[in-house]
């Protein structure tokens, strides 16, 4: 087999879960030799150089007249407009959160569908890499193969035997998943059909019924560690690999304050993020700092996007940015909104978690995490106070749980998700070049 050295585009979405999750796979990949392009949205500007990446980028939207944005500024803006959906039932959001976001990706990608047609023209790559939830029809037109990686929850991954995607709905109670199913239809339905034509038009295959991308017919990877998969309940063909976890090595280093060194005896420490997203909720943060600064435990705190709006309490150090990968690992237990980068981060190192899901695969994850028995799901905006309190001693004092996580952190560490997912798409890659030198 060749060992030439490959053109790989990643094209993720622009929040930074994906995008981190890609930069993690470039990373390995650019060590291995090979030239690795960005086609991320354009408030990436500048931002992936300096990993050593060549960046070609795509406006999912009219340029800004303000200028430089932050990066992910697109969903910043997006999901800071809709939040009060997030206090709503999941069945309830179908309508007014996950229907315009759809619509809001929808746009996007027919916004930026002639850029990337141009982008693929000018790299000419070798294969192409899909971290997002929706098809760009560009990337299957291209000769090409594309590589396509699920960084949600798995439930896209649909079966007759798993809940419904975005419902947070438990695996063994299938009393109200068939009408979160028909609601989900009534939402999109119109909206799926509209895509399909446009995507169509472009030349592009025809999506499957209420899907809103493809399946790779070459690859496709997803993040999820075994012990919460849903192996049991659906199956899988041979396209499709799991990365037990995939832990970027690209974060700066980061060293406890003094006084988180030396804690006093049952004194825990806590990592606690909503993410770059849910933590703009000020009301929210300022709440969770109220709460825990009354306990005997200390907290690192990633404040995010609205970091000077609220103050932490005294047992707390925070910033607005924060190396997550170095931090976990230093912790006892991790409070999160259920994103699934943070989620496996704390599978992959041992953590029992505290889920807080504020909206799309945020609800899944907690479930998921709660009924499996690696953490708590609570009620993000109607948990009593005390149910926290208790739900952190309940965690740290589970002496069983702990003797799991240790193993489960053992198991996920040795099989590396990131070379598996490396492996993957260099072997893509190479097949496509080795084809192409045959002819």
């Amino acid at each position: 087999m060749s060992d030439q050295r490959l053109t790989i585009l990643f094209m993720p979405e622009s929040a930074y879960g994906p995008t981190n999750q890609c930069i993690g796979l470039g990373s390995a990949l650019l060590k291995r030799g090979h030239r690795i392009v960005f086609a991320a949205e354009a408030s990436w500007k500048n931002k992936l150089i300096g990993f050593g990446f060549e960046e070609d980028l795509v406006d999912l939207a009219p340029p800004s007249d303000s200028g430089d944005q932050d990066p992910g500024q697109f969903w910043k803006d997006f999901i800071r407009d809709t939040s009060p959906e997030f206090r709503k039932p999941t069945i309830e959001q179908l309508e007014t959160f996950i229907k315009p976001t759809w619509q809001a990706l929808i746009d996007g990608a027919m916004y930026c569908e002639p850029q990337l047609r141009e982008i693929i023209a000018r790299v000419k790559p070798d294969v192409i890499v899909e971290d997002n939830v929706l098809t760009f029809p560009a990337l299957l037109t291209s000769a090409a193969p594309f590589v396509r990686i699920v960084s949600c929850n798995p439930l896209e991954m649909k079966g007759v035997y798993v809940a419904p995607t975005f419902s947070g709905l438990p695996c063994d109670d299938h009393s109200q998943w068939d009408a979160f199913r028909k609601q989900y239809s009534a939402s999109v339905r119109t909206m799926w059909e509209n895509f399909n034509g446009w995507i169509l038009e472009q030349g592009a295959p025809a999506l499957p019924d209420l899907e809103f991308i493809h399946t790779s017919t070459h690859a496709n990877l997803y993040v999820y560690p075994e012990e919460i998969d849903y192996t049991d309940r659906r199956s899988l063909d041979k396209t499709w690999h799991r990365m037990d976890s995939s832990v970027r090595d690209t974060d700066g280093d980061f060293e406890l304050p003094n006084s988180m060194k030396d804690r006093p005896e049952g004194s825990a420490l806590i990592y606690l993020s909503l993410g770059s997203l849910g933590s703009a909720d000020v009301d929210l943060m300022r709440r969770l700092v109220s709460i825990l600064g009354k306990t005997h435990h200390q907290f690192i705190v990633s404040k995010g996007p609205q970091h000077e709006s609220y103050e932490l309490a005294e047992n707390m150090y925070g910033e607005e940015f924060l190396p997550q990968i170095k931090i976990i690992p230093q912790v006892d237990l991790v409070i999160t909104h259920g994103g699934n980068n943070t989620v496996v981060e704390s599978m992959h190192f041992g953590k029992p978690m505290i889920v807080l899901p504020l909206f799309w695969d945020q609800y899944d994850n907690a479930q998921r995490i709660h009924e499996t028995g690696f953490g708590v799901r609570l009620a993000t905006y109607d948990f009593e106070d005390s149910e926290i309190v208790e739900a952190i001693d309940r965690l740290l004092n589970d002496h069983e749980l702990q003797d799991l996580l240790r193993k489960t952190k053992a198991r996920i560490q040795e099989n590396s998700g990131v070379k598996v997912g490396a492996d993957v798409i260099e072997s893509v890659g190479r097949e496509y070049r080795e084809t192409q030198q045959a002819l």
